[in-house]
């Protein structure tokens, strides 16, 4: 397997950590995590893309791992536009013309928020979760009794006392959410210490908290989420992924609103 690269850019507000493997002039695939997660999530997909003659380039989200904000000032968002934003000026700062994108979760609203607002940057699109661009303004409507039920941790990050009980319990409560969505402890322990970031609790709440319109977005994002809230059409080629064992979004049933 091709030597792993650990290696960091800046863009207008962060210093984005990232891994890379594979050849610079190869066509790049940039795999993106999710919430709680981190980059060690795609170690059983980046070898066979770096065999299949692909570049692969796997950042650290905001607020995660080794990533950092530039300014102390900058509101520390994590909403959707911030994450799109974040990869388009990943991209820029790479000087990536195209490429493939692919992510679930929180790195599947960045690649699919990318591939709606700059197609022409997307040679396509795999998206584990389907369409996840969150539907804002829809967002006071209510899912089914169960869904809700599984959405507990949202609800709890939306008060002081989630805020309150993430900071002083991140650790646990990360490790109670991946076993209630089926994974190991060995899988756990590689990617705990990303949750040590300084700037993880800000990012998560406001992030669940901005979603469901209860904290104000970054006034430099306007723009973007105003695009986002008419729910553009995503227009580039698209494999959508759907995880037959999910703890959160049950096969089959109707998509909430605001996973």
């Amino acid at each position: 397997m091709t030597e792993v690269h650990v290696k960091q850019i800046r863009t207008s507000t962060l210093e984005i950590t990232y891994e890379e493997r594979g050849t610079v002039d190869h066509t790049p695939v940039i795999l993106l995590h999710g919430f709680p997660d981190d980059v060690r999530a795609w170690d059983g997909v980046v070898p066979q893309l770096v065999k299949n003659g692909y570049r692969t380039i796997v950042p650290y989200l905001r607020g995660f791992g080794m990533t950092k904000f530039l300014e102390i000032n900058t509101l520390r968002s994590g909403q959707q536009a911030a994450l799109g934003n974040d990869l388009f000026e990943l991209m820029n700062s790479l000087r990536i013309d195209k490429a493939i994108l692919v992510g679930y979760d929180w790195g599947g609203r960045a690649a699919c928020v990318v591939s709606a607002l700059w197609p022409e940057r997307v040679h396509g699109l795999v998206s584990i979760g389907g369409y996840n661009i969150q539907n804002i303004p829809q967002s006071q409507m209510p899912a089914s009794p169960e869904q809700e039920y599984r959405f507990w941790y949202q609800w709890y990050f939306n008060t002081k006392r989630g805020q309150h009980g993430l900071e002083l319990n991140r650790k646990k409560l990360c490790r109670l959410l991946w076993e209630l969505w089926a994974f190991s402890d060995e899988e756990y322990k590689h990617t705990a210490a990303s949750f040590e970031n300084p700037d993880f609790v800000e990012v998560v709440i406001h992030s669940y908290r901005h979603r469901y319109k209860n904290a104000s977005g970054d006034p430099l994002l306007e723009q973007i989420e105003s695009k986002l809230s008419d729910q553009p059409a995503i227009q580039v080629p698209v494999i959508c992924m759907e995880g037959e064992s999910d703890g959160l979004d049950v096969p089959g049933e109707e998509r909430p609103f605001n996973d």
